[in-house]
């Protein structure tokens, strides 16, 4: 079974889901390939084995090679969703030592942060804000807008990544776009754990607006909202 690698970004965290064989030959190496690709944008990454079926000595030996190569560029890798096989591999070669192994996602991102924490990295001098929105687009665009506005930005394309980010970070204000649909389970969790927060929610007209009048009427209503803390406003 070919290696499946599947990634997305939470915060400045970025998940790789791994599911089938690593093995020699074509799965490590495209492995090493996918994760230097990542390397180049983001430093902090979470290998998520839990669809991991078999792992032998060089798929082993590139675990390694990737750990030192995160920690190369100052950043550091973790492995979460780790099956029980696997971990007594780790366990045998007393590799379990050297890797910090999570039991899921959520705790390995929230270990990202909790590290940065510590460290107490500078950051930029304005509240933090978690954009919430299923186009990549009108994140991009948020993330560039607000963060030249003096904002520290996190975004998500989905809700349950962004419970996460508001456990991990607790922010100053949210952005949530317009559908953003989940399961029941995690509605009801995001819903509760910003149930204090100031939001201000994206209309679906806020992609096809005028960019310039957009930006304009977002900032001001970020302004407002931490202003009046706890309010909910729409553009």
């Amino acid at each position: 079974m070919p290696l499946s690698l599947d990634t997305r970004n939470v915060g400045d965290a970025t998940i790789v889901r791994c599911g089938g064989r690593v093995v020699a030959g074509g799965e490590t190496d495209s492995l090493r390939d996918h994760v230097a690709g990542v390397l180049q944008e983001h430093r902090d990454i979470v290998l998520h084995l839990g669809d991991v079926t078999f792992i032998d000595s060089s798929g082993l030996g590139t675990l390694v090679r990737l750990l030192s190569s995160t920690r190369r560029v100052h950043g550091d890798l973790k492995l979460c969703n780790v099956p029980a096989n696997i971990r007594e591999v780790l366990r045998m070669t007393n590799l379990s030592t050297l890797f910090a192994i999570h039991d899921s996602e959520e705790d390995a991102v929230l270990a990202f942060y909790q590290r940065s924490a510590a460290r107490e990295l500078p950051t930029a001098a304005g509240p933090t804000v978690l954009c919430v929105d299923q186009s990549a687009d009108v994140l991009a665009y948020l993330r560039e807008l607000l963060r030249s506005a003096g904002y520290n930005l996190l975004t998500s394309g989905n809700l349950r990544d962004a419970l996460i980010l508001l456990r991990a970070t607790r922010p100053s204000l949210l952005i949530l776009g317009p559908s953003m649909g989940a399961s029941p389970g995690t509605e009801q969790a995001f819903r509760k754990a910003c149930a204090h927060l100031p939001i201000v929610e994206l209309g679906a007209e806020f992609s096809t607006s005028d960019a310039g009048q957009a930006a304009s009427e977002l900032l001001e209503r970020i302004r407002v909202c931490l202003r009046e803390q706890g309010s909910v406003s729409r553009v």
